[in-house]
């Protein structure tokens, strides 16, 4: 397997406590600041079309970036391609914590979701 890698954004209330739980349960990860390590166009798509989620879930959609951008209106029409490019030119507007091991994705936290990344 692949090492595990966090993108996340120091500030951000749920990502510390993701962080706080991958600690806790002694997961071994890379840590990544989301907005100046931002994944690019190709492994955001690779990780979209991985993950089988829908295209709205990988957007932060609380965030001021999403609302500013008015993307509540175009964000379901579009495709895996144009939302990876968007979201590989912000990485606020991404939904975090963003974790990955290359082959696995989880977006945001949910205890039951993480126990997959216990070793």
């Amino acid at each position: 397997m692949e090492k595990i890698h966090v993108y996340h954004y120091p500030r951000c209330g749920t990502c510390k406590k993701a962080l706080r739980w991958l600690d806790e349960a002694g997961v071994d990860y890379q840590p990544h600041h989301i907005v100046e390590e931002t994944p690019s166009e190709e492994m955001l798509l690779d990780l979209i079309r991985r993950s089988g989620l829908p295209v709205k879930r990988w957007f932060n959609t609380s965030g001021q970036k999403y609302r500013e951008m008015n993307l509540k209106e175009r964000v379901d029409k579009m495709t895996p391609e144009e939302a990876a490019r968007l979201l590989a030119s912000d990485g606020m507007l991404i939904k975090r914590p963003l974790i990955t091991d290359g082959e696995k994705v989880t977006l945001g936290f949910s205890e039951k979701e993480y126990q997959q990344w216990r070793t």
